[in-house]
C-alpha cells in the first residue's frame, strides 16, 4: 500500500510540474520583452551609414564609367592664377555628379568630384597634385608629383568621416606606386572651403563655354 501511494504521489507532482511548463510557455511575452526583441532587429537590420555611402558611391562610378550619365558643363580662366573645368553630369533626374578640375601657375593641382542622391551631397573624392623638379639634367630634368588624395563621408550636410593617403610618383621612376594598395588615414574633417565651392559650382550649372573666375 505504500507503494502505490508513493507512485500515486510521485505522478501527482510531475503532473503539477508539466502544467507549469505549459503554462509558461502558453504565457504571451510582456511589452518590455517585445520592445527589446523589436529593438534588436533594428539594430540588427540597420546599415551602416559609411557602407551606405560605400554602395552609392560604387552605383555612381559604374554609371559614370557605362557613360549612362549626360554631361555639360563650362571651363574658366583667372589670368595668371587658376584655369579649369566644370562637368556636370545627370541623369534624367537630377545632377549626380560635378566634377571640378583647375591647374594653378605654382605647380598645383586638383581634381574634386561631389556626388549627389535627391538633391543631397553625401561624398566628396578630392586629388591634389604638387610638382617640383627633382634631379636629373637641364635637358633631361627629372620631376616628382607629390599626391593627396581625400575622402569625405557626409550625411546630413556634415562630414562624418574623413579619410586620407600622400603618396610621390618620380618621373624616371620606374616602377610606380599603386594608390589601391596604400592605406588610408583617418583625419579631422575640415570641409569649409570644399562646400564653399560645391554651393558657387551648383549655382554655375548653367553655365556654357568658357567664363572669367568662378
Amino acid at each position: 500500500m505504500r507503494t502505490l501511494f508513493l507512485a500515486a504521489g510521485l505522478v501527482f507532482i510531475f503532473s503539477c510540474t508539466n502544467d507549469k511548463d505549459k503554462t509558461a510557455l502558453q504565457t504571451p511575452l510582456s511589452k518590455d520583452s517585445l520592445a527589446i526583441k523589436k529593438d534588436s532587429k533594428q539594430i540588427k537590420n540597420a546599415v551602416d551609414p559609411i557602407e551606405e555611402i560605400k554602395i552609392e558611391y560604387s552605383n555612381l562610378q559604374k554609371q559614370l564609367e557605362s557613360k549612362k550619365l549626360t554631361s555639360t558643363g563650362f571651363t574658366y580662366n583667372c589670368n595668371d592664377e587658376r584655369s579649369g573645368k566644370v562637368t556636370y553630369y545627370s541623369d534624367q533626374k537630377e545632377i549626380r555628379i560635378i566634377e571640378h578640375s583647375y591647374d594653378e601657375y605654382s605647380h598645383f593641382g586638383s581634381t574634386e568630384q561631389y556626388f549627389i542622391k535627391d538633391g543631397n551631397l553625401f561624398f566628396i573624392f578630392k586629388e591634389d597634385t604638387g610638382w617640383n623638379f627633382d634631379g636629373g639634367t637641364p635637358e633631361k630634368p627629372i620631376t616628382k608629383d607629390d599626391i593627396t588624395e581625400s575622402r569625405i563621408y557626409i550625411r546630413n550636410n556634415k562630414s562624418i568621416k574623413c579619410l586620407e593617403k600622400q603618396y610621390s610618383i618620380r618621373s624616371n621612376a620606374t616602377e610606380k606606386p599603386s594608390p589601391d594598395k596604400i592605406p588610408n588615414k583617418e583625419t579631422q574633417c575640415n570641409t569649409d572651403e570644399l562646400m564653399k565651392t560645391y554651393q558657387s559650382l551648383l549655382k554655375n550649372r548653367d553655365r556654357k563655354g568658357e567664363i572669367k573666375c568662378l
